[in-house]
């Protein structure tokens, strides 16, 4: 007769088994290459103690290449669930000890049925990609399995936050899962993305490149933006993770988590000395951020790309809110092909997910050129204007500086559906800037004066005066407020309290064409 302590002792032994993946010549490979193993990665993620671990028994059901009698512990990749700030989250982590983390049909079936789960129970999905792409052993399954997946990502999309941690190489199909997930994380020198890899773009177009500089966390988050935010080791970038999950909702039914704050004088003294009066001179938004959110609250999304935009969340009085903002310092705050891009994706991320918008403006326009207009800036603009448009979360914007153009209406101004429009005294509403308009208006004046120099600053004064100004916007309801700079904080605050509660409805449709 069998002792039910043998059958426990065979449950831990198999156990220890799956948990040492790939056995320990392949763990001291990957910590060679300055990497952490799948469990380990999972360890410095989520709360102590916190893992429970789902399907840790499937084996991959291949017979063909030599599969056939290979041992795969948990078919390269472990999945489950556990907590992150006390709050649940789903994930999963491939194996690269195990079939160097492809994906076959099992390893696709694991990952699938915990992002059902995710999405059932309402819960933010975390993807920790580690792979060598399709088990091509394996055939079309494999194929299938990258389909299965990434029809959840679409289909879940807006419903919870996903999440891609891109902690080793990601080529070929399996780029196309992170690419429609809301945030991408890379790790410095270990983690690279791209559909095809160095080889074959040498042996198709004669381009010698390395891995890192085709596609490293560098590439893809300054020049491409396929990622958000990036780190110099798996803790740092594990760490990042753990805080951008204190901005965000479970779900897009929830609200984000409000944070303690301390009671203090929401009057903020220096915010007068943060922008030049001069509208050409350059400063930073980030000092304006941070004069008015709560200290210390700030947490850039897109850091290093499209650098005259700056997005990202922070916490107003403990609430998350998401902050849209030109960057004079940079194309003087113009907006371009890929700041269009940047931007209105953050929108409808916090409009997906409940967090209220609030927009710093100080633009010249959309920036001119024969690069921008054939690469598309008519709807690669659009997109921002879409998705101020259809979003309902409170919208709020504050006018710091200039609103010139097309590019005044497409930054949440009243027309397009902003709740509340601020603006500071020294703020310039018009069609475009005041020199541009008095040479235009008035050409022939300063032609035919006796001091044509004299003639135009008179001119660009006097349009500056009528025109150029927030009364005049003020006194056609286009600008609810001109107010103190230094009580910004008071009247966002304000103005989201008075928001809380917003209900507002779109006509019924499917969905609507945004101008991709």
């Amino acid at each position: 007769m069998v002792d039910i302590y043998e059958k426990i002792n065979e449950l831990y032994d198999k156990r220890r088994e799956i948990e040492l993946g790939g056995g320990d010549e392949k763990i001291r490979k990957q910590h060679e290459k300055g990497k952490l193993t799948a469990r380990e990665r999972i360890e410095l993620l989520l709360d102590e103690g916190t893992f429970v671990e789902l399907n840790p028994f499937i084996e991959h059901r291949g017979h063909d290449f030599g599969l056939n009698g290979m041992k795969g512990p948990g078919d390269g990749v472990v999945t489950g669930y556990g907590k992150i700030h006390g709050r649940p989250v789903y994930l999963f982590s491939q194996d690269f000890t195990v079939f160097g983390g492809a994906l076959g049909e099992m390893h696709a079936k694991k990952i699938a049925n915990v992002m059902d789960l995710a999405a059932k129970n309402g819960t933010p999905f975390i993807g920790l990609n580690d792979s060598g792409g399709a088990r091509i052993q394996e055939g079309v399954v494999s194929l299938d399995g990258y389909g299965q997946i990434f029809y959840r990502n679409a289909i879940y999309s807006g419903v919870i936050p996903q999440i891609s941690v891109i902690m080793g190489p990601c080529a070929g199909g399996a780029v196309y899962s992170p690419a429609i997930t809301d945030f991408v994380f890379m790790v410095d020198e270990t983690s690279q993305m791209f559909i095809t890899g160095p080889k074959v773009i040498e042996t198709v177009t004669g381009e010698k490149i390395s891995p890192e500089d085709l596609g490293g966390a560098h590439v893809h988050n300054a020049i491409s933006g396929n990622a958000h935010f990036r780190g110099q080791t798996e803790e740092q970038v594990l760490d990042k993770v753990r805080a951008l999950l204190h901005y965000l909702p479970q779900n897009n039914e929830e609200s984000a988590p409000i944070a303690e704050t301390e009671q203090g004088d929401d009057y903020r003294t220096n915010l007068t000395d943060l922008i030049p009066f001069d509208p050409v001179r350059p400063y930073d938004v980030r000092q304006v951020i941070e004069a008015i959110v709560d200290p210390h609250s700030f947490f850039e999304v897109h850091k290093e790309f499209a650098k005259n935009i700056v997005v990202g969340f922070a916490k107003l009085k403990g609430e998350t809110v998401g902050l849209v903002c030109n960057q004079p310092k940079v194309m003087a705050g113009g907006l371009d092909i890929d700041s269009s891009d940047k931007a209105a994706r953050f929108i409808r991320f916090c409009d997906s997910f409940n967090i209220p918008l609030i927009t710093f403006e100080d633009v010249t326009g959309f920036f001119p050129g024969v690069k921008q207009e054939h690469g598309g800036i008519i709807r690669h603009g659009a997109k921002i204007l879409y998705a101020y448009s259809e979003a309902t979360v409170p919208k709020i914007t504050v006018i710091l500086r200039k609103a010139y153009g097309g590019a005044y209406v497409a930054l949440n101004s009243k027309s397009i559906g902003a709740d509340l429009v601020f603006a500071w005294p020294n703020a310039e509403i018009a069609v475009m800037g005041p020199q541009g308009a008095a040479n235009i208006i008035f050409a022939k004046e300063i032609a035919s004066s006796q001091n044509p120099e004299e003639t135009r600053k008179e001119k660009i004064e006097e349009y500056r005066q009528k025109f150029a100004n927030p009364y005049v916007a003020a006194s056609m309801g286009m600008v609810d407020d001109v107010i103190d700079p230094r009580e910004t904080r008071i009247k966002l605050i304000q103005g989201l309290d008075m928001l809380r509660h917003k209900k507002e409805q779109r006509p019924k449709k499917k969905h609507g064409n945004i101008p991709l």
